[in-house]
């Protein structure tokens, strides 16, 4: 009985000590309550799934897949079991070209093709540029396919019976987006980067280049005008803007995460951008055309090699585009943005190619191979007639420079002088390289070729945009020297000048011709020399230090020299000059880092009315003279009301601090015990002294 009390008695201890540990661990838990997750009731979750799950969400499963990846292809040739094969094999060569066929069935008719097929691709993306770049493709005189998507039937069948009008968008006015070309006095605008990036801001060029616009990281890189001035590109992380109008207001954004590059189509209607960041198989990234005007997407591109840029070179009038690719030459059309004829231009070891700057007209060279010399060929578009081809032996390398008149073309040949044959190894031994240009004459009946040679190194050479000068520099450092020459009629290609031992490695033509500038840019300590090519006069010798860029401005009459921030970290700035070498404005700006004129569209004047003006350009001087001389007037007015302005508030300023330096007066003697130290030094006596000392001895000798 003692012993069940005692462990009756040890229970209940237990039990007793148990209940007030678990009275603690409850008083605990009601202490620290569990926190609430819970969203408050005025909670608006505004994250997408597309921004939590967008990885996740492309992959999804539509209920469409496995229909869009299939193509109908009608207007097949109707063949036997015995011709099924060969069909099969040129259909799958054709098509293998834009992704993966999965899948292939041609209905038979008992046994012959019914004419129609049908084609599964791993991707729809894949099948859809099938659709694009095959409807219409030609296979033979009586076959022309006609191919659609598998769900466009279904599409087709469902078109409701009642046409309804689509929204009309409203109008939104953006200004006059060539309102800069109203200016009375015709001052050109240009843009400037500075503070290491942060600011971009727009200059007209007036007495004294004043901002128009000015934005904090309005880019983030550089900006960029389209090619006619209208649209000011910037560069931002995730695709690229356009500014245009008065204000500069955003006209059109396109979204391509990491772009670097950008190129405008001469007419201005598309923009290629480039981006290394976001380039995958199924859906080309790399490179996208887009339409300006309506910020759509035309056509997505891999990008092989980065090595140049642009990819793409358009043709002048904007209607077509090619690139160049192993041992062939791609021409792509507008609007369909599809492959010319369907096919490309096979030719074997292409090195380089150009278009004209005003004919749709392609020049392209290859190298030698074996026996065959290199050639340079011009061929037509889109005809693809050869309208010239040229053989050169020998060649190192070549390059090839178009005049921006479209009349001449220069090929800089390289070539080794001397060939012999190595006994031994049975090669080609070269003693030394030596240059000359091949000029060819593309207005002229079959396009004739002249010939310039040179034996020295040539570091630069540039066609008069212009009339008919090239020059090019020669030589190497100190002997160099720059010639001029001109292409005469009759077939005579005339040596005008030489100016020996000049400092110069770049060649700045103005816009209109006849002037030029020798610039010596970075290494050259920014020399700068002006010249009229008229009469091969020198107008102005001079120096910009350490420049490392020259720019005209559209019209020729003023050039730029700039030191820029991202080429040397002092004395950036940049300065304007006349076309006569005579300095105008210097325009220093912290950490300055890019200057570049707005272009100018083509003139509306005929060529008339061009030589109109020039044969009464004494009448048209008179009356510029007089209005230069009123906005001199004007300008030196304005300076000194500004002048007298900046006068007035400094004496404001004077006199008020002047005001509170008596007030406290009474207080700097309490502070310094009494004494007057404003009386310090402030009563010097001054003597004035005059100095005499000699300038100059002359001595007379007398007879």
């Amino acid at each position: 009985m003692r012993i069940a009390s005692k462990m009756a008695a040890g229970t209940e201890g237990k039990r007793s000590r148990k209940s007030e540990s678990q009275n603690e661990d409850e008083d605990e838990m009601e202490m620290e309550e569990e926190p609430d997750f819970s969203d408050p009731d005025d909670f608006v979750d505004d994250v997408t799934d597309e921004e939590l799950l967008g990885d996740l969400l492309k992959k999804k499963p539509k209920a469409t897949d496995g229909i869009d990846n299939v193509i109908v292809v009608d207007n097949i040739p109707e063949v036997g079991p015995e011709r099924l094969e060969k069909l099969k094999n040129v259909v799958k060569k054709l098509y293998s070209k834009f992704g993966k066929v999965v899948n292939d069935f041609y209905p038979m008719d008992g046994d012959k093709t019914k004419g129609y097929m049908f084609l599964e691709f791993s991707s729809p993306l894949h099948a859809q540029e099938a659709v694009k770049m095959t409807n219409g493709y030609k296979l033979d005189k009586q076959h022309t396919f006609a191919v659609n998507l598998f769900s466009d039937f279904e599409r087709f069948k469902n078109i409701p019976e009642t046409w309804e009008e689509p929204e009309i968008k409203p109008y939104e006015d953006k200004g006059n987006l060539r309102g800069w070309l109203l200016n009375k006095d015709c001052y050109d605008q240009f843009s400037v980067i500075y503070d290491a990036g942060e600011k971009t801001a727009i200059f007209q060029n007036s007495q004294e280049p004043t901002k128009v616009e000015e934005r904090a990281r309005w880019t983030e890189t550089y900006v960029r005008w389209s090619p006619q001035g209208t649209y000011l590109a910037t560069f931002h992380q995730k695709g690229i803007a356009l500014w245009g109008g008065e204000k500069f207001v955003q006209m059109a954004r396109f979204s391509h995460p990491g772009v670097q590059l950008i190129d405008f189509s001469p007419c201005e209607r598309y923009l290629v951008t480039f981006s290394p960041l976001t380039d995958n198989r199924e859906d080309p990234q790399a490179i996208i055309i887009w339409d300006v005007r309506t910020g759509q997407k035309k056509r997505g591109f891999h990008c092989e090699s980065q090595t140049t840029w642009p990819i793409f070179k358009w043709s002048p009038d904007g209607l077509y585009f090619a690139r160049m690719n192993p041992d062939a030459i791609s021409v792509y059309e507008t609007p369909s943005f599809g492959l010319l004829d369907k096919k490309s231009l096979k030719i074997t070891s292409i090195k380089d190619f150009s278009w004209s700057p005003t004919d749709n007209m392609i020049a392209y060279w290859v190298p030698e191979e074996s026996n065959t010399p290199a050639r340079v060929t011009l061929i037509e578009i889109p005809s693809r007639k050869e309208l010239c081809v040229r053989n050169l032996f020998n060649v190192a390398d070549a390059k090839m420079h178009w005049q921006k008149s479209g009349d001449h073309l220069c090929v800089k040949v390289d070539r080794y002088s001397k060939a012999k044959k190595m006994e031994e190894k049975d090669q080609l031994k070269y003693s030394g390289i030596y240059f000359n240009f091949e000029l060819f004459r593309i207005r002229e009946k079959q396009i004739p070729v002249d010939k310039v040679e040179t034996k020295e190194q040539v570091l630069a050479f540039a066609w008069e945009p212009v009339n008919n000068k090239f020059a090019f520099i020669h030589g190497e450092n100190p002997r160099i020297g720059v010639s001029f020459y001109a292409i005469q009629p009759k077939g005579k290609v005339e040596h005008l000048k030489t100016f020996d031992k000049r400092v110069a490695n770049h060649l700045f033509w103005s816009p209109n011709g006849q002037f030029i500038v020798l610039a010596g840019l970075r290494s050259m300590n920014g020399v700068l020399e002006f010249i009229d090519t008229q009469d091969m006069t020198v107008m102005a010798q001079t120096e910009h230090f350490m420049a490392t860029d020259v720019e005209w401005d559209p019209t020729g009459r003023y050039v730029t020299s700039a030191v820029s921030w991202w080429g040397h970290k002092v004395d950036n700035a940049f300065w304007i000059w006349n076309f006569q070498g005579n300095l105008v404005a210097k325009q220093a700006l912290e950490r300055f880092c890019q200057l570049m004129w707005r272009p100018r569209p083509p003139s509306l004047l005929t060529e008339k009315q061009i030589k109109e003006i020039k044969r009464n350009f004494k009448t048209w001087a008179q009356k510029f003279e007089i209005e230069d001389t009123m906005r001199k007037m004007t300008a030196s007015k304005e300076m000194i009301e500004k002048r007298q302005a900046l006068m007035s508030d400094f004496s404001k300023l004077k006199e008020e601090k002047q005001k509170l330096f008596e007030e406290q007066k009474e207080l700097r003697l309490k502070l310094r015990g009494g004494v007057d130290t404003d009386a310090f030094d402030s009563h010097m006596d001054m003597e004035e002294e005059t100095i005499e000392f000699l300038v100059k001895v002359e001595e007379t000798i007398e007879e």
